[in-house]
């Protein structure tokens, strides 16, 4: 997870509830723990967009 905190923050991107679900560490699945996004400001979100876009344009 800190490989995609350090991408992001390359971008200036911080998303601050950036973390693993603690849910899915419960070991109620048998899946692998999820990742956790969070909420984000809409400035942020732009951000995000635009980083994304010059990567796939």
């Amino acid at each position: 997870m800190n490989a995609l905190r350090d991408a992001l923050a390359k971008h200036g991107i911080v998303l601050p509830s950036l973390d693993i679900d603690d849910f899915s560490l419960s070991g109620v699945t048998a899946l692998p723990p999820l990742v956790e996004l969070g909420r984000c400001n809409l400035d942020t979100a732009h951000k995000l967009a635009e980083a994304l876009e010059a990567v796939h344009g």
